[in-house]
């Protein structure tokens, strides 16, 4: 069973930026696409990133150019850099891979960008 601890989510002004991880537990990871979620309060959750098993990325058009998602395989961890962080990226955000009937989640990391 795949288990996903989030990690580096905190406070920070507008402008500034984070590093969230996601730390895997099992092999699968490593054949697996791995996204990145997040859920604004009030809203529903939405897809942030997506990288593949072989590298390729792809992200929400409210994102490109200021995220990045990346993955090591050798330390079955995926990362999603933010930077020039806004208000409106405050949410929780949760790792996420396609394994099982519902997907496997995290347990979510908070990020609160100030304006």
């Amino acid at each position: 069973q795949v288990q996903l601890v989030e990690s580096g989510g905190g406070l920070v002004q507008a402008g500034g930026s984070l590093r969230l991880s996601c730390a895997a537990s099992g092999s699968i990871f490593r054949i697996v696409p791995m996204r990145w979620y997040r859920q604004a309060p009030g809203k529903q959750r939405e897809l942030v990133a997506q990288v593949t098993a072989g590298g390729s990325t792809n992200y929400a058009d409210s994102v490109k150019g200021r995220f990045t998602i990346s993955r090591d395989n050798a330390k079955n961890t995926v990362y999603l850099q933010m930077n020039s962080l806004k208000p409106e990226d405050t949410g929780v955000y949760y790792c996420n891979a396609p394994i099982g009937a519902l997907g496997t989640w995290g347990q979510g990391t908070q990020v609160t960008v100030s304006s």
